[in-house]
C-alpha cells in the first residue's frame, strides 16, 4: 500500500466521519453508497465465506467462535433468547449461537441483501433450523421491529458496509431490552509493528486477484479490502457505541488487530 493510501485510512479510522461518502477510497454522495454496497454483496453472496476464508486464512471461523463464545447464548431458559444477528444473510453467526444454545436461542438474520438472505435461507433449511432462525430483508439504520425487544444484537463484518453507522447503533439500542448485549465483530486496526505492512501487501494485491480467480471479479473484494481501511479504529469505535448509549464498553484484538470484536450493554 502506498504512502497516500495509509495516511487516509488512518485518518478515517481516527474520526470515522466520512464513512456515509466513502465506498472504499472512492466519494460518493450521501444516499448513493448503500446501492453501490448491494451490489457488491449480489456478486460475491455464492462464494462470500469462501472468500472469508482466503482474506483471513480461515481465521474468521475462529473469531466468530469466540464472538459466540462471549455471547454465551442460555442453554436452558423459561423464554426465548431472542438473538437479531445484523448483515448475517448467510446464516453464519446465527446457525452458530442456535446451535450453541441448543434451544432456548431464536435468531432473527437481517440483512439488506436479498442475495446473501437466499444463501442463508438454503443453509438454515439443509440444517434443519428453519424453525429456529428467520430471515428479514430490511435496513440496519431503520430496524422493523419494536422497542425493547431482543436480549442480543450481533453484527460480524457488516458494519463498516452501513452507510450512517451511527443510526445502526442507536437502533440497536433501541430494540435491545434493558441488560441487553451488543456484540460487533469487525476489521480493525494492527497494532503489530511489521504486521501491518504484511497485512497490507496481502491485501491490496493478494486479496482482489484471489477474488478474481474465485469469484470472476476482483473489483468488489478491493472495495471490502479499502472498506476495511477506512473504519474507525478500536478506541474510536468504542466511543461510538458508548455514543449512542451503552455502557460498560469494551473491546478484544483477536490476531494482532486485524479483527476486534466489541461489546456492550444496555443497562
Amino acid at each position: 500500500m502506498t504512502a497516500n493510501k495509509t495516511s487516509a485510512g488512518e485518518k478515517a479510522r481516527a474520526h470515522g466521519p466520512d464513512m456515509a461518502t466513502s465506498f472504499g477510497y472512492r466519494t460518493v454522495a450521501d444516499g448513493e453508497k448503500q446501492p453501490l454496497v448491494n451490489d457488491v454483496f449480489h456478486k460475491v453472496a455464492r462464494r462470500y465465506d469462501v472468500m472469508n476464508d482466503l482474506m483471513s486464512g480461515g481465521l474468521h471461523r475462529l473469531w466468530k467462535d469466540a464472538m459466540v463464545s462471549r455471547l454465551a447464548p442460555p442453554r436452558s431458559a423459561r423464554t426465548p433468547y431472542r438473538v437479531l444477528d445484523v448483515a448475517g444473510g448467510t446464516g453464519d453467526i446465527a446457525t452458530r449461537i442456535v446451535t450453541r444454545s441448543g434451544g432456548p436461542a431464536e435468531a432473527t438474520v437481517l440483512d439488506i441483501n436479498g442475495s446473501m438472505l437466499a444463501v442463508g435461507r438454503e443453509r438454515a433449511e439443509k440444517a434443519g433450523l428453519a424453525d429456529k432462525i428467520r430471515f428479514v430483508e430490511a435496513n440496519a439504520e431503520d430496524l422493523p421491529f419494536p422497542d425493547r425487544h431482543f436480549d442480543a444484537y450481533t453484527i460480524a463484518f457488516g458494519i463498516r458496509n452501513v452507510p450512517h453507522i451511527d443510526k445502526a447503533l442507536s437502533e440497536a439500542f433501541r430494540v435491545l431490552k434493558r441488560g441487553g448485549r451488543l456484540l460487533v465483530l469487525e476489521f480493525s486496526q494492527v497494532d503489530v509493528p511489521m504486521l501491518d505492512r504484511v497485512y497490507d501487501a496481502f491485501s491490496f494485491n493478494a486479496i482482489p486477484a484471489i477474488g478474481r480467480y474465485v469469484a470472476g471479479d476482483g473489483e468488489p473484494y478491493r472495495y471490502l479490502v479499502e472498506s476495511i481501511r477506512k473504519f474507525p479504529h478500536q478506541e474510536r469505535f468504542a466511543q461510538m457505541i458508548r455514543e449512542a448509549g451503552f455502557s460498560r464498553v469494551d473491546y478484544r484484538n483477536f490476531s494482532g488487530g486485524i479483527a476486534a470484536l466489541h461489546s456492550g450493554w444496555k443497562i
